[in-house]
This record gives C-alpha cells, sequence and structure tokens, in this order.
C-alpha cells in the first residue's frame, strides 16, 4: 500500500493517478480536502484526459497518520515548514521497513526526514508540475515535465508503481543537482504570487520576465560560487534561462513553448497559499538563496527583496503588482 501523508494538490493528483494503476493507495490529509473525497476524486491533465477514482479498493482516504501504519511507501507533500512535524507525526506509526519519499519544494526536506525518521530509508524526489484544483474532490496537472528521484534500489516499487499508471518517472544519481534546478525554476512562484496574474499572463509579460531573470541570475551565481551542480531540467540549461526570458515577447512566446507547456488558468503554489491565507514556502525558495549567499558572505538582494515582498503579501500587504511596479521595487 501507498500512503500519501499530507495529501493537498499534489498529492491527490498523484495519489489519484497511482490508483489507476496496479497501486493500493491511502490518502492522508486535512478533513476539508477528505470530505471533498467522499463522492470520488477526478484527475486530469494538460493531454485532455480525466479520470476518476470511487473510494473503495483502489483509494482510501482519511484524516488519521495512523492510516500509514501499513505502508510499504509513504509520500510526504506537505508543505516545506511541515516537514519536521510530518516526520515525527509519522515516526510513531511508518513500519521500519517502509520507503518515506520526499515529494515537496526545496533542498532540505529528504534530510529533515531522515532526522525524524532514524532507521528508515528515506529518499528525495521531485515533482516538476503545477497542479490545481478545478472543483471540490477535482485536481488538473496545469503543467508538463516528469518526476524524478533518487536512484537507490529502494525506488523499485515505486517506479513500478508509476509504470502501471503511465506516470513518467527517473531515477537519478545528481537529485540534490535536480532539487537545485526545480528550486530556480520555482523562483517564480513569488512573482506569479505578487502579480495575481496566471502563470501564462505573467510569463507572458517581459517586465515580470525581468524579475524572474534577475533572481535566477543571481542565484545560479551564487551556486556556481558554492561549487554546486544545477540539473538542466527543460531543453534548455538552466545558466541560459535568465538569457531565454530577457527575449521579447513574441519570441520568448514560441521558445517557450517547445520547452513546457502550461495551461492557461495555471497559478503558482504560493499564489494559492496567499488566497487561502496560508503561510507560503518563500523561506525555502528565495530565502534559501538568501541563506546561501549568507553562508557564502555574499549579497542576494533581488531574492531578499522578493522575501520581504511576499511576507507583506502574507499579513495583507500588495499583491497585485505590474510587471514595472516589482521591476521598480526590486531595483530593475
Amino acid at each position: 500500500m501507498i500512503a500519501v501523508f499530507g495529501a493537498g494538490a499534489i498529492g491527490c493528483w498523484v495519489g489519484g493517478m497511482l490508483a489507476t494503476g496496479d497501486a493500493e493507495v491511502t490518502l492522508i490529509g486535512r478533513k476539508r480536502v477528505m470530505d471533498e473525497l467522499a463522492g470520488g476524486l477526478i484527475v486530469s491533465d494538460l493531454s485532455g484526459q480525466t479520470r476518476t477514482i470511487a473510494p473503495g479498493a483502489r483509494l482510501h482516504v482519511t484524516t488519521d497518520p495512523a492510516a500509514a501504519a501499513g505502508a510499504s511507501i509513504v509520500l510526504v507533500t506537505v508543505k516545506a515548514a511541515q516537514t519536521a512535524g510530518a516526520g515525527g507525526e509519522l515516526a510513531g506509526v511508518v513500519p521500519e521497513d517502509a520507503t518515506v519519499v520526499s515529494f515537496q519544494n526545496g533542498v532540505r526536506n529528504a534530510d529533515v526526514l531522515r532526522a525524524a525518521l532514524p532507521g528508515r530509508r528515506v529518499l528525495a524526489a521531485m515533482v516538476p508540475w503545477n497542479v490545481v484544483q478545478r472543483a471540490p474532490g477535482a485536481y488538473h496537472r496545469a503543467s508538463s515535465g516528469k518526476l524524478r528521484i533518487d536512484d537507490e534500489p529502494a525506488n523499485a516499487p515505486l517506479l513500478a508503481a508509476c509504470r502501471a499508471a503511465a506516470l513518467e518517472i527517473e531515477a537519478r544519481r545528481d537529485m540534490l543537482a535536480v532539487q537545485w534546478g526545480k528550486l530556480v525554476m520555482n523562483l517564480n512562484n513569488a512573482i506569479n504570487a505578487l502579480s495575481g496574474l496566471p502563470l501564462a499572463t505573467e510569463l507572458a509579460q517581459q517586465p515580470f520576465r525581468r524579475c524572474l531573470a534577475a533572481a535566477q541570475r543571481e542565484a545560479l551565481e551564487l551556486l556556481a560560487i558554492a561549487n554546486q551542480d544545477v540539473a538542466r531540467l527543460t531543453a534548455l540549461p538552466a545558466d541560459w534561462m535568465p538569457r531565454l526570458l530577457g527575449l521579447p515577447d513574441r519570441v520568448f512566446r514560441l521558445l517557450a513553448r517547445k520547452m513546457v507547456a502550461i495551461d492557461p488558468h495555471a497559478r503558482s503554489s504560493m499564489w494559492d497559499d496567499l488566497q487561502a491565507g496560508r503561510p507560503t514556502e518563500i523561506d525555502y525558495l528565495q530565502g534559501e538563496v538568501v541563506a546561501l549567499g549568507e553562508r557564502l558572505g555574499r549579497a542576494a538582494p533581488i531574492n531578499r527583496t522578493l522575501v520581504r515582498l511576499v511576507r507583506a503579501a502574507e499579513t495583507g500587504g500588495k499583491r497585485d503588482f505590474t510587471g514595472p511596479e516589482l521591476a521598480a521595487a526590486l531595483g530593475l
């Protein structure tokens, strides 16, 4: 059995897809989310496929962490700030021979889980795509890409479950580089949240792309100083992305469509958090870049300012910046 702990948008979509294969899946999440699944879980994607999974033999929903006691695989999909708490809850219930997989943003969550779950196998993994909730119990994968996971023997059962569900997944020996590659791409989460616009609309505007390019360039320069590799996750290497973002709108749209597909209604998870009044993951995205700069004795003014603006937005501050307004706030 596969348990998904902290099943929100990502967890429900991944868990639902795994249940369409040969896997028995238990979703463990907040009462509101689990109540919405009482009539079934709907998962859809950019190809137009829609699948409905009824609760029963293949899919179970609960709010009780103890349901993970029978799992051979536990996927952790909580927000990064909740990782230590999740590890504490799982420590008393997860079997010692279970494999725990961190399907989370950021670069430190697998280590946090290892500290909380001594003796268990904990693997790092990466989810490349955005998932949006279209209606109660209905989750839509709104961008393209494939899952990545630590290349270790313990990943074999999950790889088999993904293959049975037609979920693309790749085993990698450089997961830290993969996680940093995703983090560099995720620096747009804050910009999207502060724009208040769908991702495609925001990225179609050069002033917003200038803000993202500046944040990415700053992060990549610090990572180069730290000798930290950054994995290539799209058709272009990570250090080419700031140059692509600086192109005129028409040229950018032509090239971007060849790299990643994005649903026109998709927004970042950070935008979702602001809408719901939840704390964001800013400390684990831009904040991670700022922390890296501090360890290196270097400044990270662009990412530090984005941290400040998102924290202000969390407490009622501005979150409808135009592209020129945000660029000015960043000193661009």
